[in-house]
């Protein structure tokens, strides 16, 4: 909506809460669009028929946008952050800061078809003529004064929408900006697609619910008036440690740079019961009823249990049990915590047994079973940001199965073991399959396309492509008669440690398959026990490469 700022208004500095990075931040639903303009949210049209908006000029262009990495940490760190003394406080007053009188700029105008001037004009004087400084957002067609507005104004909403943290009072100026510097890197990596989308959505709700839950702390503790009560000095000491642990958890995802495997990932706490004392083994049958048609194929000494569904069936279950999947759709969260050597088999087509994630849980499948296998099922993922399987410890066997991906793919951590046999992966947001330091793989016979499925700027930084293998120490591969192809970068990635940096981890990453030539890749494959043999490698950005 157009108007124009008469004056600053100064409350306490600090984060602009109600502001984030979010795509809600995107979508106010009025704009400013006239010098020194801001917008106002929170109405909805009425009946008014007085005069009505024209239509809003489009908002001044994004200046960090057009900012390489690179340049945004010259910005903040070399440049306003420079030797600055780091000095966070809880606000007395959560909903003071700097704002700016405001009113309505010739000729009205807003973004919300036919919104009436009344109904703007109500709103205005409801907010008493002001609004918070962060949320003023300048319109094209002005003069060089505003646009110089409009850029100030971005890079210090960018400042608290995304790196700022209240925490951040413990440092020193040399690592606060190591920590701003890491913060925009996170959010580079999340703009570029390199860290897959779930992840990052999961790393914005996490932040998004620590300065909800700050604020609402804020407020609790501004309207105990007096000495509080044992309730409520209880219920604040709650809501504190709440924060605390969720503060310890957005610290390390910061360390880790978000890494999908890292100490954050829910770990299997369930503890293996192995197998019965007399070593019999139970099948179970996972229908509503079971009839003679559904068992004949079973010996006649065959212990059977019916349940209802897969989740309690997988809880019942010792190691040397086999669960049976007749034709439909499937969810059980104890997917997530295999611990038992078992067996899940679907009866028919992979397609006709289904087994879907449940987006509340951040987990699918993972297993630190000794042996475990799945045989003649699809595993859909929906909603669940982690590898659609993830071997933890232990062997795990997918035959005939097909993995249609929505987070990462395979990830077969240190020291775990994977066999894949005619089977299919499709749709990860990553490699395929990937491959930790120590783990071992066979892949025979298995199709994995249409993987690494990221809108990255940086080609070099987002080729991941079908099989992803990080080699320190070297995990053991070996493929044969597979088929990989239509990958959004290379069929194989061969992840190296760098030289330059002199670590062991990943360093930066630098695709060298143009450059390091067939002979390196070849010594490189027979260092790493690689055993590739009559595989398809087509339709890929590329084929094999040696990454830096």
């Amino acid at each position: 909506m157009a108007s124009s700022a008469a004056e600053a208004k100064e409350g306490a500095p600090g984060p602009n809460w109600g502001a984030s990075c979010s795509p809600a931040a995107a979508e106010r639903p009025l704009r400013s669009a006239r010098p020194h303009s801001v917008p106002l949210a929170g109405a909805a049209a009425g009946s008014w028929e007085e005069e009505e908006a024209g239509p809003l000029p489009e908002q001044f262009p994004s200046h960090l946008a057009a900012m390489t990495g690179r340049e945004k940490v010259a910005l903040y760190c070399d440049g306003l952050l420079k030797n600055c003394k780091v000095t966070c406080k809880l606000l007395e007053n959560p909903s003071a800061n700097f704002k700016v009188s405001v009113s309505v700029a010739e000729p009205f105008s807003s973004n919300i078809a036919n919104i009436p001037r009344p109904l703007v004009d109500e709103v205005l004087k409801e907010m008493d003529h002001c609004v918070p400084l962060l949320e003023i957002y300048p319109v094209e067609g002005q003069d060089t004064v505003v646009s110089d507005i409009a850029n100030a104004l971005e890079i210090v909403r960018f400042f608290y929408d995304f790196l700022w943290r209240d925490w951040d009072d413990d440092e020193t100026s040399e690592t606060y900006a190591a920590l701003i510097e890491e913060r925009i890197k996170i959010w580079c990596d999340i703009q570029n697609g390199i860290i897959p989308p779930p992840i990052a959505h999961r790393f914005r709700r996490h932040l998004e619910k620590y300065k909800s839950m700050h604020l609402e702390l804020i407020n609790y503790q501004s309207n105990i008036k007096e000495e509080p009560t044992a309730e409520e000095a209880i219920e604040c000491w709650k809501k504190y440690y709440e924060l605390i642990m969720l503060c310890g958890l957005l610290k390390i995802w910061e360390d880790l740079r978000l890494r999908a495997h890292g100490p954050l990932t829910p770990r299997i706490l369930k503890r293996r019961k192995g197998y019965r004392e007399d070593r019999k083994s139970v099948t179970y049958i996972i229908a509503k009823t079971v009839t003679p048609e559904m068992v004949k194929g079973l010996s006649s000494d065959t212990l059977i249990q019916q349940h209802d569904n897969l989740n309690s069936a997988l809880d019942s279950c010792y190691s040397g049990d086999n669960v049976l999947l007749f034709p439909g759709e499937y969810k059980a969260e104890n997917l997530s915590m295999l611990t038992e050597d078992i067996i899940i088999k679907g009866v028919g087509r992979p397609e006709e047994t289904v087994i879907v994630s449940d987006p509340a849980h951040e987990s699918f499948v993972v297993s630190r079973a000794q042996n475990v296998k799945l045989m003649n099922i699809t595993l859909l993922q929906e909603g669940t940001v982690d590898g659609i399987v993830v071997v933890e410890s232990g062997h795990t066997i997918l035959e005939n199965c097909v993995l249609k991906c929505e987070g990462t793919g395979i990830c077969v951590l240190v020291g775990a073991s994977l066999t894949v046999i005619n089977s299919e992966i499709t749709g990860a947001q990553g490699a395929g399959v990937e491959l930790y330091p120590g783990s071992t793989a066979i892949l025979e016979g298995n199709k994995i396309h249409h993987c690494n499925n990221f809108r990255t700027i940086d080609s070099s930084r987002g080729s991941l492509g079908g099989i992803n293998i990080k080699v320190v120490p070297a995990p053991k591969l070996r493929m044969k008669n597979n088929h990989i192809h239509s990958n959004n970068g290379y069929g194989v990635t061969i992840i190296k440690p760098s030289e330059q940096l002199g670590v062991t981890t990943e360093g930066t990453v630098e695709t060298a398959a143009a450059g390091d030539g067939e002979d390196s890749v070849s010594k490189l494959m027979q260092e790493l026990s690689l055993e590739i043999k009559t595989n398809i490698l087509e339709d890929n950005d590329k084929g094999i490469s040696i990454v830096n």
